[in-house]
């Protein structure tokens, strides 16, 4: 074996990927490790690189197939394109230009972005296009488990803000800088929606029966613009001092028409027109001790009234 080139790893793992796309047959280690610069030399230490490139593929959604190398009883990998690339989109040129111009102006905080093109089989083409992302948006450690229970239409199980909740998740939403999912709650009986973010630990996928979304379903009628506003009460302003340690996200949420105030410590002051007064409560509370009602009174002593309450 010659000696192994100075091969950065994310281009050794991505010479890998393309070498298993293009295999016929299933590839034995030994040519693999020929074939695809980078690899120590020593049977155990390019055998260990291997394993643990081959882990990181798995991790990124690429299922390596083992299989027997036909003619001998030696196990071979190769990656089945079919279940690697996405169904042929039948784009147009110019549909094949728009998409090609949306993925260069808007970037993912991860490597989720190029590993779509690369399913999209856009990204070389995005090599010739040099432009500063528009916008980037933020990746969760649940959306890759969110987006297969939805593909899969599996319930799945994950704990939000302290409860256990089970959904048939219907959909997702990038609103507001936060990523949601819609879904029937199959406890409650209802079309509920999450922030991702809030989603503690990873979402497990259930087995057992799956089930059929509407076929009207749309993700945005989900996820009203604001929960308070919803109902038949008289609106009051509400004004809320909101520290600095989540004044950004605040500001984020409910958009920068809101700020009414900057202050000196980088703590902002919010107003927002608020019907639904549980709705508002369950928002204000979702901000812990980084957030307090400054004015109205009534809405002030309604809070503090219903936490009184709850120590009780």
């Amino acid at each position: 074996m010659e000696p192994a080139l100075k091969v950065d790893r994310v281009e050794r793992v991505t010479n890998l990927l393309l070498v298993l796309l293009d295999a016929k047959v299933p590839l034995t280690l030994e040519h693999i490790v020929h074939t695809v610069g980078g690899y120590p030399e020593g049977h155990d230490a390019y055998r260990q690189a291997f394993e643990r490139d081959k882990r990181l593929l798995r991790e990124q959604g690429v299922e390596v197939c083992v299989e027997e190398v036909p003619g001998s009883d030696v196990s071979g990998y190769r990656v089945d394109p079919d279940e690697y690339y996405l169904p042929d989109l039948d784009l147009s040129l110019a549909e094949q230009q728009a998409l090609n111009l949306a993925l260069a102006g808007v970037a993912m905080d991860d490597q989720v972005g190029q590993g779509a093109a690369w399913k999209l089989g856009v990204a070389e083409s995005l090599r010739s296009v040099h432009t500063a992302p528009l916008a980037t948006l933020p990746s969760a450690p649940a959306l890759p488990v969110l987006h297969e229970a939805i593909r899969a239409r599996r319930a799945v199980s994950f704990r939000h803000r302290g409860a256990t909740r089970t959904i048939e998740p219907y959909g997702l939403l990038f609103r507001r800088g936060f990523w949601y999912v819609a879904g029937q709650d199959r406890d409650r009986q209802a079309v509920r929606s999450f922030r991702i973010d809030r989603i503690e630990a990873m979402p497990v996928i259930l087995g057992g029966q799956g089930f059929d979304p509407p076929a009207d379903f749309d993700p945005a009628g989900a996820f009203p613009e604001d929960a308070w506003l919803i109902g038949e009460g008289q609106a009051v302003t509400a004004r809320v001092r909101v520290d600095p340690v989540h004044a950004g996200m605040v500001q984020a949420e409910l958009g920068s028409a809101s700020v009414v105030a900057r202050n000196e410590d980088g703590s902002v002051e919010v107003e927002l027109s608020v019907v639904n007064v549980d709705a508002f409560r369950s928002w204000l509370f979702g901000l812990l001790d980084h957030a307090v009602v400054v004015s109205p009174e009534s809405l002030r002593a309604d809070v503090v009234g219903w936490v009184e309450g709850l120590a009780t």
